[in-house]
This record gives structure tokens, C-alpha cells and sequence, in this order.
């Protein structure tokens, strides 16, 4: 079992920064992918990064953040990071973390390859 807590959520102006952190914790809390997915109200859940956090650093970004959106593992403490910069109105959401320990299977942001989520915390961005 696999428990995740998300934390640094905010209200931001456009153009700022937030950085999101994922605690992974439980007996066996060793992952093999983790990722970020964000859900705004009414619509479905978006993948936004993946990692693969076992056997080799490598990571998937969507196009909507890759050039603002940095993830990082701290694999010592079992922590996703999520360093997202100029932010917009559109990325307002509730971010969630997911967890694997299978191993992924074709798309890295299909929901349907993670066992594990957070509660999720809410970033709201403001015009």
C-alpha cells in the first residue's frame, strides 16, 4: 500500500510560481512511475507529467506545460516535486499525484496505470 499527500497548493496571480510536493509513504512505498494530473471543474482529469522513479530517472511532460511545468523525485524520501512557473488562468485545478508499482503500460498519463492517488490540493491562478 502506497499513501500520498499533496501539499502546496495556493491562490496565485498570473505569472507566478508554486511548487507542489507528493509524500509517499506506507510499508512498501516504493514506486515505479510516478506523475501529476489536474482536474478544473467539469472537465476530465488532464495527465500533466509523468516519471518513471525506478530503474532510471525519465519523464513525460504534455505539451500544455513543458516549457513551464519542471518535475523532480527525490527518491531518498520518496517525494515528487512539481515546479510549475508562469502560471495561468487556464491551470487554475485540483492537482493530484498518482503512483504505480507495476510498471506502466502505453500511455504514461492514463489514468487507468496508477493504483495510488492523493486527496489532491487546489491551485487557483487569477487574471
Amino acid at each position: 500500500q502506497v499513501q500520498l499527500v499533496e501539499s502546496g497548493g495556493d491562490s496565485v496571480q498570473a505569472g507566478g510560481s508554486l511548487r507542489l510536493s507528493c509524500a509517499a509513504s506506507g510499508s512498501r512505498y516504493r514506486t515505479r512511475f510516478m506523475a501529476w494530473f489536474r482536474q478544473a471543474p467539469g472537465k476530465e482529469r488532464q495527465g500533466l507529467v509523468a516519471v518513471r522513479t525506478l530503474g532510471g530517472s525519465f519523464s513525460w511532460y504534455a505539451d500544455s506545460v513543458k516549457d513551464r511545468f519542471t518535475v523532480s523525485h527525490d527518491n531518498t524520501r520518496g517525494t515528487l516535486y512539481l515546479q510549475m512557473n508562469k502560471l495561468k488562468p487556464e491551470d487554475t485545478a485540483m492537482y493530484y499525484c498518482a503512483a504505480d508499482q507495476r510498471g506502466v503500460v502505453g500511455d504514461p498519463f492514463d489514468t487507468a496505470n496508477y493504483d495510488y492517488w492523493g486527496q489532491g490540493t487546489q491551485v487557483t491562478v487569477s487574471s
